[in-house]
């Protein structure tokens, strides 16, 4: 709450220091954080329920002051208040004169854009205490403006305009207040004091001139928007001559002010009475420290002489007197000549009385020489702290409240507008993390389903590479048993070959055993092929019995550095190629190469037997064919022109070669 409130402070001093005259948003709101933004847009609007509201008020009255009327927006006006002697003070309230704009509304004339604040003390030229250049919310407005100085010690207080604004019918800038109030905390210290005007517009009457700008007359009726109404005092008609009431002050206190509260009658459209409804003509207010009055003083007295010497509060001043009870005398009442019956009224809706700027007649007991128009009415109404509208605020802090709406006003669209482009990036990026988040649960499905697909793939190829191995590693030990067995058969004259014969048919039946028992190792080859080159020797020598053979290699030292999964291909290949030599071919010799290179091994095997039936390549056996496929090899075969046959495989090693082979079918 405390970070919330610091940037509200912050932005409404914004908004009063008047920084930027095109509208653009604070710096404070782009930086502000999201929860911020909504809690602020959520306190405004609460705040502003509570405030004071703009009611304002009908009727005939001054109009405050006005200058005369000039071309050019520059030109300089000013007015000076000349306080009844030196005085500290540390706020004070310009009140806009109001006009019905026919488009758009109430609005403030004449006031002004551009304007300092000048105090100091007689016969000096005095000090600026203050500024407002052009704020962002100064105008339109219909509220006061509110301006809190150093607190400051001066004689007179002076309000010079820099640039005008225009008056309504014509579009001449003129300067233009219905009321200026000094403070000194509550207490209104330029009330009914001299002031004087750089100009005054010509034939204005007592309409406008500058002591309007002192009398207390304000453009509002006081609306708190709290506490319950309350019907005022008002008495009957024909209550004869001098009727009055007096309010107990309880003990003896210095007062220096009394405010009365007109009846309004605002409940009717349109209204019943005149605005002053039992307002007096003239009023005589005394003081007394017995309630007899023995000794009465006269504290003050109004005279209303013409509408225009009128208001919704009538703001007297007088020198501070200690006196305990106060009589309101009506020495010319009002007269009533619209009812039924003609006669005197007497009437108010509240009546404040200060004493160090405090309500001192809140609750106060009344008494007076009359009876009330109605039972629903009585003299306690006078001093209950209620209007037709609620509770009666202390002036400056009603006057603040008006003033602060206003800001809040002009803050509110700026705090709606941010949130709204914040949420209009937020759904662009929603949009866009909804598109991230539906092609990741895509890219995840696809990839989910091509690791099945691969995992699948890869399953048929290693029951198909078990399917091989076993095939060409039993084929070739069941070929070399079974020359074997037709040679023992050729030896039985020979006891001592026919022996050495069955011990090598023995070994192949055990190798073939062991090859089934140890299918996997044969996939993975752990530990298998570590004498690649002796293993090849010796199933040349089994396979192939007595037909001359001859290998060569070349490159031997990279051999070693071949997975054990490739070496495992390349020998199941050579044995392959050695079984179907000895079974079709009719050779009586072959001979083989193998070439490694540093990503390439080449391995050549060729015969003298009667050569391929078809063109080249065409009668490749499936198995060779399968075996190659399994490697991730070419295989081609070539006719010799000797007859024979050669059949070549070319296997590339390199990385992206495995890696291919791992997900090719």
């Amino acid at each position: 709450m405390r970070k919330l409130a610091v940037l509200a402070t912050t932005l409404l001093g914004w908004l009063a220091a008047g920084c930027d005259r095109q509208g653009n948003s604070p710096a404070d709101l782009s930086s502000a954080k999201l929860p911020d933004l909504e809690q602020l847009n959520s306190s405004i609007t609460r705040e502003v329920d509570s405030l004071a509201s703009y009611t304002l008020r009908s009727g005939v009255g001054n109009l405050g002051h006005r200058s005369e009327a000039h071309e050019a927006a520059s030109s300089t006006e000013w007015i000076r208040i000349k306080l009844e002697k030196e005085t500290a003070f540390d706020q004070i309230i310009l009140v806009p004169a109001i006009w019905r704009d026919t488009s758009i509304g109430f609005r403030a004339e004449g006031f002004p854009v551009k304007f300092r604040i000048l105090a100091g003390r007689e016969g000096d030229p005095g000090k600026e205490i203050a500024r407002v250049d052009s704020p962002l919310g100064l105008l339109p407005r219909i509220a006061p403006f509110v301006i809190d100085v150093p607190r400051t010690n001066a004689d007179w207080v002076s309000v010079e305009a820099l640039e005008l604004s225009t008056r309504a019918w014509d579009g001449k800038f003129v300067f233009q207040l219905s009321e200026v109030f000094v403070f000194d905390g509550e207490e209104p210290v330029s009330l009914h004091c001299e002031v004087t005007a750089s100009s005054t517009s010509a034939n204005e009457g007592r309409i406008r001139t500058p002591d309007n700008l002192v009398d207390g007359f304000v453009p509002y009726l006081m609306n708190s928007r709290e506490g319950a109404p309350s019907m005022a005092m008002l008495s009957g008609i024909g209550i004869g001559a001098r009727p009055y009431f007096t309010v107990d002050l309880g003990a003896v206190r210095p007062i220096n002010r009394i405010h009365l509260h007109e009846i309004e009658l605002r409940d009717n459209v349109p209204q019943t009475a005149a605005d002053g409804l039992g307002l007096p003509s003239h009023l005589v207010i005394e003081g007394s420290k017995d309630a007899d009055f023995k000794d009465p003083e006269v504290l003050v007295e109004y005279r209303m002489e013409s509408p225009q010497n009128s208001g919704p509060i009538i703001m007297l001043r007088f020198p501070e007197t200690e006196c305990r009870y106060i009589r309101f005398v009506a020495e010319k009442p009002y007269i009533n000549d619209w009812a039924a019956t003609t006669g005197t009224q007497y009437g108010f809706a509240e009546t404040e009385i200060f004493s160090g700027g405090i309500n001192v007649a809140l609750s106060a007991k009344v008494s007076g020489n009359f009876g009330m128009l109605s039972p629903d009415r009585s003299l306690s109404a006078v001093t209950d702290g209620r209007n037709l509208y609620g509770t009666i605020l202390p002036t400056r802090q009603w006057l603040g409240e008006l003033a602060r709406r206003h800001d809040l006003a002009a803050l509110h669209p700026l705090v709606a507008a941010e949130l709204e482009d914040r949420y209009a990036k937020q759904k662009v990026k929603l949009r866009i993390m909804g598109w991230v988040a539906g092609l990741l649960a895509a890219g995840l499905i696809f990839t989910i389903l091509v690791e099945r697909i691969i995992r699948m793939r890869h399953i048929a190829t290693l029951r198909e590479k078990i399917a091989a191995d076993l095939h060409d590693e039993l084929g070739a030990n069941l070929h070399t048993i079974g020359l074997l067995s037709d040679l023992a058969a050729e030896s039985a004259d020979d006891p001592e070959e026919m022996a050495k014969l069955h011990r090598r048919i023995r070994s192949e039946t055990e190798n073939s055993a062991t090859a089934v028992r140890h299918c996997t190792d044969m996939i993975s080859a752990k530990g298998m092929y570590i004498d690649f080159m002796g293993d090849m020797q010796r199933a040349s020598r089994r396979i192939m019995a007595r037909l001359d053979h001859h290998i060569s290699v070349s490159g031997e030292e990279l051999f070693a550095k071949l997975e054990p999964r490739t070496k495992a291909g390349l020998f199941l290949f050579y044995k392959e190629c050695l079984v179907n030599i000895s079974k079709h071919s009719g050779a009586t010799e072959y001979r083989t190469h193998l070439a490694a290179e540093k990503n390439r091994v080449v391995m050549t095997i060729s015969d003298n037997g009667r050569g391929l039936p078809g063109p080249d390549d065409s009668e490749i056996p499936a198995s060779l064919r399968r075996r190659a496929r399994l490697l991730g090899a070419k295989v081609t075969a070539t006719s010799l022109p000797n007859e024979g046959t050669c059949i070549k495989l070319d296997l590339k090693t390199t990385l992206w070669r495995r890696l291919f082979r791992k997900i090719k079918p």
